[in-house]
């Protein structure tokens, strides 16, 4: 059952909502999916561009949001913007949020270049000076002899932006933000109505910078370790079939690294994406399973055949270093901003009639890359 016709309380609420409600009159104008949003640190400002463009354009209508680290925090904005204030508030909230993170960056941001280094190294920030002292520091402390106040810029920044507590009563746009358990190493799922602060902070959660988020006895770090975003949770709650995914992190890359910041760039990329290419391949095992007829009819209505969408910024950032994803400057974010803006309007150009229709990943050849028997 969608999220939006859930229930008579849940329609009353609706029609208070200009966003949702316009949906809910004519649903042919709109193309209702799932957005899927990887976490990046910074790059998650592309993630940002391609939602933005998304708003502006007016023809999507999102059910559920899966997000992780950075993910998660456009996530709880987006939906919260949606709820209070339509379309064009959440494009307006997106925008002041990262203006807050980018002004909070300028006291605390350890990757900010000096002069000389920008004009040298652009925007390989693995270059300087400060990023190096960092590293070595945070590979010789832990946070909790760094950190012991555990001072973290963004949760001041998100407790002044969303209500949590309203939040939880949203009855339309169905969130699941991602954690990792540090005790049993597993993705832990929040739900809606399980999101608060500390679920958020949690997602994002860095071990190298912050101390593990405790939540009801168990304590957690960044999701990108156990989900890069979660996608299972589209299976089983929500009704739309399209998921829309956001990629930050490049699953591919040309050529083998060489030098130490590539290399640790690289490792940084493919741990944070092998718990969603195991979710791909899931994917691609039920598509074989309907496409090959090798169900018995009574148990095809068993399996949600997923149409999957990708919006990658494997090229789109591949002029940048892993040491980016932790600054805050504001030139770099605007720049990430509009590349996701681009991208996005491309891709619409080339796939919006797809949504509803078919899948625009090739699992198989494109993704999931299966080996070839001798």
């Amino acid at each position: 059952m969608s999220a939006f016709e859930s229930n008579d309380r849940s329609r009353a609420k609706v029609s208070e909502n200009r966003y949702f409600s316009e949906y809910l009159r004519d649903p042919s104008k709109y193309k209702l999916i799932n957005l899927a949003i990887q976490g990046g640190g910074a790059h998650a400002t592309f993630a940002w561009g391609v939602i933005d463009r998304f708003l502006e354009d007016g023809r999507i209508q999102l059910e559920g949001i899966s997000g992780t680290s950075a993910g998660s925090i456009i996530a709880v904005v987006l939906a919260y913007g949606l709820l209070t204030q339509g379309r064009e508030g959440a494009r307006e909230m997106l925008y002041q949020f990262w203006r807050e993170v980018s002004n909070a960056g300028l006291i605390y941001n350890p990757c900010k270049q000096l002069p000389w280094e920008k004009f040298w190294f652009g925007n390989k920030m693995d270059q300087s000076i400060l990023y190096q002292l960092f590293n070595v520091v945070t590979n010789w402390f832990s946070p909790y002899q760094l950190n012991p106040q555990d001072f973290n810029p963004l949760k001041e920044i998100i407790s002044n932006t969303v209500d949590f507590d309203r939040l939880r009563q949203c009855p339309f746009t169905r969130l699941f933000l991602s954690a990792t358990n540090v005790r049993t190493g597993q993705v832990k799922v929040f739900k809606t109505d399980e999101v608060s602060l500390e679920a958020t902070l949690a997602s994002a959660c860095l071990p190298n910078l912050f101390k593990a988020v405790e939540i009801n006895g168990d304590y957690y770090w960044d999701g990108g370790y156990s989900g890069n975003p979660s996608l299972f949770p589209f299976f089983y709650h929500v009704e739309s079939s399209d998921i829309v995914i956001i990629h930050v992190n490049p699953i591919e890359r040309p050529a083998p690294p060489e030098l130490p910041a590539e290399i640790f760039n690289r490792i940084n990329e493919i741990s944070f994406n092998a718990a969603l290419l195991k979710e791909f391949r899931a994917i691609d095992f039920v598509h074989n399973l309907l496409d090959n007829g090798w169900l018995k009819d009574e148990y095809k209505d068993r399996f949600k055949y997923i149409l999957l969408h990708s919006i990658s910024a494997d090229k789109t950032l591949s002029d940048l270093s892993a040491a980016s994803k932790l600054t805050s400057d504001w030139d770099l974010m605007m720049l990430l901003f509009n590349r996701g803006r681009a991208k996005a309007s491309e891709w619409l150009n080339r796939h919006y009639n797809d949504l509803g229709n078919r899948s625009t990943v090739n699992l198989s050849e494109k993704l999931v890359k299966k080996q070839n028997k001798n």
